[in-house]
C-alpha cells in the first residue's frame, strides 16, 4: 500500500475506534511519515506543532471565546429577548421569532454556535413551553438559529479559514457572512412561523399585551448588548484596530458591561470565565497545533494533491463538482466540528478552488454555511446536543423538526451558490479585496 492510503486509513481508523480528533491527526501524521518518508523525520514533529500555532491571528481565537463566555454570564441574553418581545409583542410564532434574532444579534458578539445555543435557550426555553411550543421544536429552532454564529462575524470558523487559506483578507470574509448570516436567519424563521401559525402556538398561552415590556426600557437595558456588534465591525472598518485587536476590544468592552452595567458578574467569576476561556482555547489550540502534523506530512508526500487532482478528475462540470464537494462537507459537519472540518479539507480543496477559479471569500462563505447546517443535524449536531440537554429532551425528538431546518437553511445556501454577490457586494462596497 501507498503512504498515502496508510496514512488515510490510519486516520480513519483512529477516528472509528473513537481516538479524539486532535490525536487522530497526530498520530495519522506520524505514521504518513514513517511508512512514506524515513522515520528519522518524527523529528520534525516539534517543529510542526509550534509552526501551527505561532501565527498571530490566532492570538483572535481565544479571545472571542472569552468574549461569547462573558456575554453568556453578563445576562445580554435575557435582555435581547425583553426588548425583542417589546418590539414584536404578543402574536402566533412571536417567540419563534424572538428565539432567530436573539441568536443572530448573539452571534454578533461570541461567534460561537455552542455558546450562543446555551445562552439563547436558558432564556428563551422555558417562556417558549410555557406559550406551547413543543419542547423539541424550541430546542432545534435554537440550535439551527445559533448555527448563524460561524456567519455573522466575529466568526471563529473565519478566522481559521483566513489563516488554513493564504491571502484571503479576514475584514472581507467577516463583511461576505453578514447577508448570507441573515438570509440564514430569514431562511429558518419562514418555516418556524408557519409551522407555528399552523398549531396555533402561543394561542392561549401567549404573553398577554399588559405583560409586554415596554419598548424605551428595554431598549436601554439591550442598548449594550447592541452596542458590541457595532463597535466590533465599526471599528474593523474604519481601519481603528485589526481583527486581532477587535478581539481585545470586545473582552474588554463585555468586562465592563458584565461588571458595571448589568452587574451581573463580579471580578472573582470574570476570573473564572478567564479559566474557562482557557481550557476551551487550549482544546482549539490542540487540534490546530497537531494538525500541523498531518499537514506537513500530507504535504511531502503529496496527498493533498492526489485528492485534488483525483476530486477535478471526476468531472468538468464545476457546478457538478460544487454540490459534491458541499455534501462531502455537510456530511464532515455531521460528525466533526467547525475547526478540524478546516484543518482536515482546506489543504485538499484549495488546489480545486484554485483551478476552477472559485472566488475564496465566497467559497469561503460557502463552506461557513454547510458547517452552520452540520451543527444541528444530528448524530453529532454540537448546538442541538447543548439545547436538547437544557430541554431534557432526547436528541431523537428532534430528527423532524432538524430536517425542516436543514431544508430551510439548505435553500439559503444554493441562493448563496447561484447568486455570489449576496456574499461579495459587501465587502467589494467597504473597498476590501475579493
Amino acid at each position: 500500500m501507498s503512504p498515502d492510503l496508510w496514512m488515510i486509513l490510519a486516520f480513519a481508523g483512529l477516528l472509528i475506534a473513537g481516538v479524539p480528533v486532535a490525536f487522530s491527526l497526530a498520530l495519522a501524521g506520524a505514521v504518513g511519515i514513517v511508512t512514506g518518508l524515513s522515520p528519522d523525520m518524527l523529528a520534525t514533529l516539534g517543529t510542526n506543532t509550534y509552526n501551527s500555532i505561532a501565527k498571530y491571528p490566532l492570538i483572535a481565537i481565544p479571545l472571542f471565546i472569552m468574549t461569547g463566555l462573558i456575554f453568556e454570564r453578563a445576562g445580554v441574553a435575557l435582555r435581547l429577548v425583553r426588548f425583542a418581545q417589546a418590539l414584536i409583542g404578543p402574536r402566533h410564532g412571536g417567540l419563534a421569532l424572538v428565539a432567530v434574532l436573539v441568536c443572530m444579534i448573539m452571534g454578533g458578539m461570541s461567534g460561537s454556535g455552542p455558546a450562543d445555543a446555551a445562552a439563547v435557550a436558558m432564556v428563551m426555553l422555558p417562556s417558549m413551553t410555557k406559550a406551547g411550543y413543543p419542547r423539541p421544536f424550541s430546542a432545534t429552532l435554537i440550535a439551527a438559529s445559533a448555527s448563524t454564529a460561524i456567519l455573522i462575524p466575529p466568526s471563529v470558523a473565519l478566522i481559521l479559514y483566513s489563516i488554513v487559506v493564504p491571502g484571503v483578507d479576514l475584514r472581507a470574509l467577516f463583511a461576505a457572512g453578514l447577508f448570507p448570516g441573515v438570509l440564514a436567519g430569514l431562511a429558518l424563521l419562514v418555516p418556524a412561523l408557519l409551522v407555528s401559525r399552523r398549531y396555533g402556538w402561543e394561542g392561549g398561552g401567549r404573553m398577554p399585551e399588559a405583560e409586554r415590556p415596554k419598548i424605551g426600557e428595554s431598549f436601554k437595558q439591550a442598548l449594550p448588548a447592541l452596542f458590541a456588534p457595532v463597535l466590533i465591525l465599526g471599528g474593523l472598518r474604519s481601519g481603528l484596530f485589526t481583527p486581532t485587536e477587535a478581539a481585545v476590544v470586545a473582552v474588554a468592552y463585555g468586562a465592563l458591561v458584565g461588571l458595571f452595567l448589568t452587574r451581573e458578574i463580579g471580578l472573582r467569576e470574570l476570573w473564572s470565565l478567564f479559566g474557562e476561556a482557557a481550557v476551551i482555547s487550549g482544546v482549539v489550540m490542540l487540534i490546530i497545533a497537531l494538525a500541523g502534523i498531518f499537514a506537513w506530512a500530507g504535504t511531502m508526500l503529496g496527498t493533498f494533491r492526489h485528492l485534488a487532482e483525483w476530486i477535478i478528475g471526476l468531472s468538468d462540470n464545476g457546478v457538478l463538482l460544487l454540490i459534491l464537494i458541499m455534501l462531502a462537507v455537510l456530511l464532515a459537519g455531521m460528525l466533526l466540528d467547525a475547526i478540524s472540518i478546516y484543518l482536515i479539507m482546506m489543504p485538499i480543496l484549495t488546489p480545486v478552488m484554485q483551478h476552477l477559479d472559485w472566488n475564496p471569500v465566497w467559497f469561503g462563505i460557502l463552506l461557513a454555511m454547510n458547517i452552520a447546517i452540520g451543527q444541528f443535524t444530528p448524530p453529532v449536531a454540537v448546538n442541538l446536543m447543548v439545547t436538547t440537554e437544557i430541554a431534557k429532551i432526547r436528541l431523537e425528538e428532534t430528527l423532524g423538526w432538524a430536517l425542516l431546518f436543514v431544508l430551510a437553511m439548505a435553500g439559503a445556501l444554493a441562493l448563496v451558490a447561484i447568486f455570489p454577490e449576496i456574499a461579495l457586494w459587501l465587502p467589494r462596497i467597504l473597498g476590501y479585496n475579493v
